[in-house]
C-alpha cells in the first residue's frame, strides 16, 4: 500500500520571511521557542527574523552544534520549561531543524530521545507534536518538510526518528536568507537536494506524485546548481536551488538508498553530508543500474545529460566542476576506517528503501571505490 502524504503549509518567495509574525498568530503561539546557531547569529539573519516576529518575542536559543546533540536538547528543554514556551521556530540548516524537531517530540512527548529511534520501534509511537515553524537558511537537507530527525546522544552514538507527524506545520523559504552561503557550502547543500531527487526516484516504493516531484527537483538542480555556486547574487539562480531543495526534502517518505546509508556513519566523523554524497552516489547508481529499469534514462532526460556520458559520470563531473572532493582519502578517511562502515550502513534503515539489496561486502567494495 502506498501512503501519499504532504502536510505543511509553505510560504515560498524573496521577502516571505515577512509572513513570519502572521504564521505565529495562526498558530495561535504566545511564546514560540527560536533555535539557531551562532552562525546564523552573526550574518544578522536571527535579528532580521526576531524584527520579522514582531509583536511575538520569541526565546531565542543559538547553541546548535553543527550536528545537534543531545545536550543542546535538555538545555532547549530547560529553556522551555522556564519560559513557558508552547512552539518552536527552527532557523538555520538542518541542524537547528533536526534539534527544534527534537524539541517539538520532547516537550509534547516525554521521555528521551532515543526512546523514539526508527531502529528500535520508538517512532511508530509518535503522535502529535509541538507547533512547529521551520525557515531553512540553506538549499539542500530538504529537513524544513522533512519527517525525520537526527541527534547525537550523550554517549556518542546516533539516534534517527522518523514519523510523518514531526514535519513542521508552517514552512517559510525565503531564497534571499541563502544570498550570503558561501560557494562551498551552496555547493555541497545543491548536491544534497540533487541526491534526494535521484535517490527518491530510483526508491522503489510506490509514490507517483514524488517520482514527479523528484524529477523536477533532479530538473531544477543540474539547470542551476553550477550557475549559483559560481554567482551566489544570482537571485534566480538561489530560488530554483531553493526549490530544488523543497521538493527534494517533500519526495523524502519514499525513502533514500544506499548513499545516504553509507553517508550516515561517515558524517559520525564530522563530514558534510552533502560532501559525502557527492563523493557515494556515482558508486551507488551504478551498483543500481541494473536493478532500476529506465529510471535511470528518465533521471538522464530531465538532466539533460547526453547520450554518450552516464548518469554516475555526469554527477562525478559535476561535483568535480563546483569544487567538491570525489574521492573519500581527500577528507582523511582512512581505509582501516571502511569496513565498520560498511557494517553500519548495512544496518542503516535507509538501506531498505535502495532498489538494489545491499551486502556488507557490498558496501564495503562500494566504499573502496569511492575511497
Amino acid at each position: 500500500m502506498a501512503l501519499i502524504q504532504y502536510l505543511s503549509r509553505i510560504q515560498f518567495e524573496f521577502e516571505a520571511i515577512g509572513t513570519l509574525a502572521e504564521e505565529i498568530t495562526r498558530l495561535g503561539l504566545e511564546r514560540p521557542l527560536l533555535v539557531t546557531d551562532k552562525g546564523i547569529e552573526g550574518t544578522g539573519i536571527l535579528q532580521r527574523t526576531l524584527d520579522a516576529a514582531r509583536p511575538h518575542l520569541p526565546v531565542v536559543y543559538t547553541g546548535t552544534t553543527a550536528n545537534p546533540s543531545e545536550a543542546c536538547l535538555e538545555t532547549c528543554f530547560e529553556l522551555w520549561r522556564e519560559h513557558g514556551c508552547d512552539g518552536v521556530i527552527a532557523l538555520g540548516g538542518g541542524s537547528p531543524i533536526d534539534l527544534a524537531k527534537a524539541v517539538a517530540l520532547i516537550t509534547s512527548h516525554g521521555g528521551t530521545f532515543r526512546d523514539y529511534d526508527v531502529k528500535t520501534g520508538g517512532s511508530v509511537e509518535i503522535g502529535q507534536v509541538s507547533p512547529q515553524i521551520a525557515i531553512p537558511t540553506a538549499a539542500g537537507t530538504g529537513a524544513e518538510i522533512g519527517r525525520a530527525c537526527v541527534m547525537t546522544l550523550n554517549d556518542g552514538r546516533k539516534s534517527i526518528a522518523v514519523n510523518l507527524n514531526m514535519v513542521a506545520d508552517t514552512v517559510i523559504c525565503d531564497p534571499e536568507l541563502t544570498v550570503s552561503l558561501p560557494p562551498r557550502m551552496t555547493a555541497a547543500t545543491g548536491i544534497d537536494a540533487l541526491s534526494h531527487g535521484i535517490e527518491t526516484y530510483l526508491s522503489p516504493s510506490l509514490n507517483p506524485p514524488a517520482d514527479a516531484i523528484a524529477l523536477d527537483c533532479v530538473n531544477r538542480a543540474a539547470g542551476w546548481l553550477r550557475r549559483t555556486v559560481e554567482n551566489g547574487d544570482d537571485r534566480t539562480a538561489r530560488f530554483q536551488m531553493m526549490m530544488a531543495a523543497l521538493e527534494g526534502g517533500m519526495v523524502l517518505q519514499k525513502g533514500l538508498g544506499s548513499a545516504h546509508a553509507m553517508a550516515n556513519p561517515l558524517g559520525e566523523a564530522h563530514h558534510h553530508h552533502g560532501t559525502l554524497l557527492g563523493i557515494l552516489l556515482p558508486h551507488v547508481i551504478r551498483f543500481n543500474e541494473a536493478a532500476v529499469g529506465d529510471r535511470v534514462a528518465d533521471l538522464n532526460r530531465v538532466a539533460g545529460i547526453s547520450e554518450v556520458e552516464t548518469l554516475a559520470d555526469w554527477v562525478a563531473d559535476l561535483v568535480r566542476d563546483i569544487g567538491l572532493p570525489v574521492r573519500l582519502a581527500d577528507l582523511g578517511v582512512t581505509a582501516d576506517d571502511l569496513p565498520a562502515i560498511a557494517v553500519g550502513a548495512s544496518n542503516d534503515h535507509l538501506s531498505l528503501t535502495n532498489p538494489r539489496r545491499a551486502t556488507v561486502d557490498d558496501y564495503q567494495k562500494l566504499l573502496v571505490a569511492a575511497f
